[in-house]
């Protein structure tokens, strides 16, 4: 334990600093601080960075100053998890030295989907441990997202619920003017979220676009990107869809 302590210890003091210096360029210091020391106590006390790795050190950095407002949506996600009543269920194996808190259950937003805050991923599923589609979902698609956090920052939440929102209008549009032999909600579901540039970045690197959710015929169908799985000479098992 004292290894776990130690780095723990110096995290948080690095990352209360970065947070103070963040929040006090708009007047925020003490909550900069709280929030990135928070971050670098859970963080280093888990040993999720890869100190070893520039990767890791910039996600740090990023965690504890630019990407500062989706860290404190993780913070939430790390309470949802420990108020699971035993079914948040912290995945170490997906976790350690992968820049990145999962947990099998804690916040959930919608059944059957992942969802991930900042640098936390939540209801990952009990399966996440010993199911090798759980585990691609997490490594493959929900760490994009992480990482669209870390890089976005506060410009990332305000841009995935614009589209949103946008996206559900449009979606109201479409099936009534072309898609009426679709329910409405798969088809505004396909607009507000499966064609969400961000998630379409995702689901193409998990090797799952277009997905299943999404109604023929609408929107792109070539992925945005190549697949991690290929990139890394990984196959994917199992004919299942990914859900997020």
């Amino acid at each position: 334990m004292v290894v776990p302590i130690v780095e723990g210890a110096v995290t948080a003091l690095a990352g209360g600093a970065l947070g103070a210096l963040t929040g006090w360029s708009v007047g925020l210091s003490a909550v900069g601080g709280v929030v990135g020391g928070l971050n670098g106590a859970i963080s280093g006390w888990r040993g999720i960075y890869r100190w070893r790795d520039l990767g890791g050190w910039v996600a740090f950095v990023l965690d504890s100053t630019w990407a500062m407002l989706t860290t404190v949506t993780a913070l939430g996600a790390h309470l949802a998890a420990a108020l699971s009543r035993g079914r948040g269920g912290y995945v170490e194996s997906l976790s350690r030295r992968e820049d990145r808190h999962v947990y099998a259950g804690g916040f959930r937003l919608r059944p059957g989907f992942v969802i991930t805050l900042g640098n936390t991923v939540n209801r990952a599923g009990p399966r996440v441990a010993r199911s090798e589609r759980a585990r691609r979902l997490v490594t493959d698609h929900e760490h994009v997202h992480v990482w669209q956090a870390r890089w976005l920052g506060p410009l990332y939440p305000l841009l995935y619920v614009l589209w949103s929102v946008v996206g559900a209008i449009v979606g109201v549009a479409v099936w009534t003017l072309r898609r009426r032999e679709q329910p409405i909600g798969r088809v505004v579901e396909s607009c507000a979220y499966y064609l969400n540039p961000l998630e379409w970045w995702a689901y193409s690197r998990d090797d799952r676009w277009p997905p299943p959710g999404l109604v023929a015929g609408l929107g792109w169908r070539r992925p945005l990107v190549g697949p991690i799985s290929r990139a890394s000479g990984r196959r994917p098992r199992g004919s299942a869809a990914a859900r997020r």
